[in-house]
């Protein structure tokens, strides 16, 4: 009996399972990124491919890292409003440092810093956190969770056969589903006539 044995080991030692979870989670955000110039770009943003039991083991992580970078949202829009359009070491830029506004400002921008190094001790990669909080989080505002979505593939992997699935963000590789009215309706009054016709 498996009592009290939460989550798969992967076949690896504690440390090598958590780097293991952190560059795969690091690598779904940074399939978000301009990369369209690199030698490795991804094919599908926002989408890997791996195993479907690395697939269920990373899901957590991911999500929990976009409702850390959405709870921190509202702190940096309140900071957003806060700050000064001037240049760093210009008259103006000394005058709202030295004033309250700069206090207030600072007060509403360290939960937001605190997020972001939370997020970074999650991940491990600069540029996935700022992927994170630049782009993903702010296309999930509306969501209340669910932002990934794991997809089983039919075909096995080469050399062992095991089960390959994607990951992927929810939203961005979204179906179109037809609503009712645009499906194609049948009467019966024509599907009746229709034998009749025929003979």
């Amino acid at each position: 009996m498996r009592h009290r044995k939460k989550g798969r080991t992967l076949g690896r030692s504690s440390s090598h399972r958590k780097a293991l979870l952190k560059n795969l989670a690091s690598a779904l955000f940074l399939t978000e990124r301009d990369a369209e110039l690199d030698d490795n770009a991804p094919k599908v943003k926002g989408r890997i491919v791996t195993t479907l039991h690395k697939a269920k083991e990373m899901r957590p992580l991911v999500e929990k890292c976009i409702t850390i970078a959405k709870r921190s949202m509202p702190a940096k829009e309140k900071a957003d409003g806060l700050a000064t359009a001037a240049e760093r070491g210009t008259d103006q830029w000394k005058n709202w440092r030295s004033g309250s506004q700069w206090k207030q400002w600072n007060e509403a921008m360290a939960p937001v810093v605190a997020a972001r190094r939370h997020a970074l001790k999650l991940l491990g990669d600069k540029q996935a956190v700022q992927i994170l909080f630049d782009d993903v989080a702010p296309r999930m505002a509306d969501r209340d969770g669910g932002y990934t979505r794991i997809v089983r593939l039919a075909t096995p992997r080469l050399g062992d056969a095991g089960t390959r699935a994607i990951i992927e963000f929810v939203g961005s590789n979204d179906r179109s589903k037809r609503s009712r009215s645009q499906r194609p309706s049948f009467d019966s009054e024509t599907t009746a006539e229709a034998p009749a016709a025929e003979e």
